[in-house]
């Protein structure tokens, strides 16, 4: 059963003063004076502070946008933020949806205890369908993500781990979210923390076992909706950096502390106890099994992955980014 609460009440203990860790690659897009600088990448050429493969047939500029007015205000540290659009022309490698910038660094993403950041907002233009399904600054094998549009609450984002839900909040155009992973890649764990606005970051999800693990070119910074469809959505993103501990809990110059808790906050958070460590799960394709049944177009295997596997009739559980991701189709 799930329980809502207000994060920032709830979890107001884990709370602490802004302390600075050891920032090990900026993701900032101070770097790109245009969205042509993100073309200056290739295999050939690996140049920059992302990879820019994953996305459709258009020109760059049809997908991506930089403006000071895309960033979070609280953010003084970046003079621009990004609007990153998919439609129907953005598809790569798959029928699915998707505009992603990858990492690139010669620097360990994966080792100790790191701290993943990023800020995202949408506004009631061209805002995200909440029947579908996406998946949100993810890493290959999906151990930890955020998503819209899924079970039990579509309207919120959710953070999964595993492929389970651990926490949500509600996505409201205009308001800024912000969040840290919180992974131990040694301990095999992974917690959350996140804030509105210019408050900061507070520790709304303790860390739970998980499958961690990256070779440093897999944290995919954007979205895959799971459904092709004409509609576009615009996406804004914000403050993305990555560090190790202690955890930075300012956003840009903002709050040196959390906002008190007040009846006009949108965060809310939703828990569900801890699972097992969870293990790559084989694949099926029965539709008859007892237990719980994963509907169209949701996940249903894959590395780290540990909800269900059976799909709801007259769906079948099928390949779509093998070891890592199998859906109900």
């Amino acid at each position: 059963m799930f329980l809502r609460r207000s994060v920032l009440a709830s979890f107001a203990l884990f709370a602490g003063v802004v302390r600075g860790g050891t920032k090990i690659w900026d993701g900032s897009f101070n770097a790109f004076s245009t969205v042509a600088d993100f073309d200056k990448w290739s295999w050939a050429s690996e140049v920059g502070t992302y990879q820019w493969y994953i996305h459709g047939s258009q020109p760059t500029s049809h997908y991506l946008a930089l403006d000071p007015a895309y960033k979070n205000p609280a953010d003084t540290d970046e003079t621009h933020g990004l609007r990153m659009t998919i439609d129907s022309t953005a598809t790569w490698n798959s029928n699915m949806e998707r505009a992603e910038l990858i990492p690139q660094t010669t620097q360990n993403l994966g080792t100790g205890n790191l701290f993943y950041h990023f800020s995202l907002m949408h506004s009631a233009t061209n805002p995200p369908d909440s029947t579908l399904e996406h998946q949100i600054f993810f890493f290959e094998s999906h151990f930890t993500e955020l998503k819209y549009g899924v079970a039990p609450n579509p309207t919120d984002l959710e953070w999964h781990v595993g492929g389970q839900p651990q926490w949500s909040t509600p996505f409201v155009a205009g308001q800024w979210y912000n969040f840290a992973y919180d992974i131990d890649f040694s301990a095999g764990t992974v917690g959350l923390w996140a804030s509105n606005g210019s408050s900061a970051l507070t520790k709304v999800a303790n860390n739970i076992a998980a499958s961690t693990s990256t070779n440093s070119e897999d944290f995919h910074v954007g979205v895959l909706r799971i459904v092709n469809t004409p509609t576009p959505e615009d996406w804004y993103v914000s403050g993305v950096y990555i560090e190790s501990g202690p955890i930075t809990t300012a956003i840009g110059s903002g709050s040196s502390s959390p906002a008190p808790p007040s009846s006009s906050t949108t965060t809310v958070a939703t828990t569900v106890p801890p699972s097992s460590t969870p293990v790559s799960t084989p694949v099926t394709t029965t539709t008859s099994a007892s237990g719980p049944l994963q509907s169209q177009w949701g996940q249903c295997g894959g590395t780290g992955y540990s909800g269900p596997t059976s799909c709801a009739s007259p769906y079948a559980c099928k390949a779509v980014s093998p070891p890592y991701y199998y859906q109900c189709q």
